[in-house]
């Protein structure tokens, strides 16, 4: 695994951190629902500098270690890029129930993502650390987050929307008996987080769901930070590519949310990439003597996962385009 010093860390953190200011402060300014094509155009934004970064990457590790290094790396990206996004894509149903169960408009619901993006950059870096170390030092831990994946395959594989209750989690329940919540809807307080009433300083219903939206992302890195790190131990790589999947969430979400039911076999496809992950660690502890070795290799686990994620979208589309032309020719 390639060490990475701290400035290049800092660098892709500055980043960051001027691709979400100008996002916030610049571009969505002003509360108002995205469009469609908008948000089609943002998705596109976000995915194309997602790989402009895998090709520097691919030229920087090159130049570092040399060309099989270089596209070990870029392939290991994507591939962890291409499981993300299409994580979040399961994601944008958890979020849409969220925000209608809340009565949230649609004009407030992008400063909820951006902030709760900001948590999630957090949190990833600390998983994803914490799993790096714990890999590292203790290897009996890579079958086990093999395993976990499995579990978390078969549960994906048979949920169900009721399953998805937000007036269920804890530290909403915790924030309501413990906190001053105002009096007051939405569109009252606007996109603030915090008001003044009665000269108590209160939260606003709108945190409320940025905590939910917060909580939420803990349940989607025990996801999604074990199956990156089923294609690669490299810190850097982990991180960048899933926090590359993470700064297109929020347009992702605008543009699907609509449509996510619209993808009915998506979490099928899902399901499979994380048991063939898990599969894949759990092989690699006990079937590869080499260390760092893998059973199955990187460019095979893109086939695989490109191949499962493609199928279930195709049957989705087709299972679509059946049911209207059924609906079609039921009409008298």
């Amino acid at each position: 695994m390639n060490d990475v010093v701290f400035w290049q860390w800092a660098i892709f953190g500055c980043l960051v951190a001027v691709l979400l200011a100008l996002d916030l402060l610049v571009f969505h300014r002003d509360d108002r629902a995205p469009s469609l094509r908008g948000s089609a155009c943002w998705t596109l934004f976000w995915c194309g500098l997602a790989l402009t970064f895998n090709g520097l990457l691919w030229w920087w590790r090159s130049q570092q270690a040399g060309p099989a290094e270089g596209r070990e790396a870029a392939l290991s990206f994507f591939i962890g890029y291409l499981v993300e996004w299409s994580l979040s894509m399961d994601n944008v149903f958890v979020f849409a129930v969220i925000f209608r169960f809340f009565q949230v408009p649609a004009q407030y619901q992008y400063r909820v993502l951006f902030w709760g993006i900001l948590g999630a950059i957090g949190l990833r870096l600390l998983f994803i650390l914490a799993g790096v170390q714990l890999i590292n030092h203790f290897s009996w831990t890579v079958p086990l987050l093999g395993v976990l994946l499995v579990y978390t395959a078969v549960k994906l594989a048979i949920h169900t929307e009721t399953e998805v209750q937000p007036e269920n989690n804890l530290v909403l329940r915790v924030a309501r008996r413990w906190l001053r919540v105002s009096h007051g809807g939405h569109h009252e307080h606007g996109h603030a987080f915090f008001v003044r009433q009665a000269g108590h300083l209160c939260i606003t219903p709108l945190f409320l769901v940025l905590l939910v939206i917060e909580t939420t992302d803990i349940v989607f890195a025990v996801d999604s930070v074990p199956a990156i790190l089923g294609i690669t131990k490299d810190p850097f790589v982990v991180f960048t590519s899933n926090i590359f999947a993470i700064l297109g969430l929020r347009a992702l979400y605008f543009l699907l949310a609509g449509a996510i039911e619209a993808f009915r076999y998506l979490h099928y496809g899902l399901a499979t990439v994380l048991a063939f992950v898990g599969v894949s660690m759990i092989g690699d502890h006990f079937l590869v003597s080499e260390p760092g070795g893998h059973l199955v290799p990187t460019w095979a686990k893109l086939i695989v996962i490109a191949t499962a994620l493609g199928v279930a979208i195709a049957a989705s589309l087709a299972s679509n385009r059946a049911a209207r032309s059924g609906n079609t020719s039921a009409k008298p």
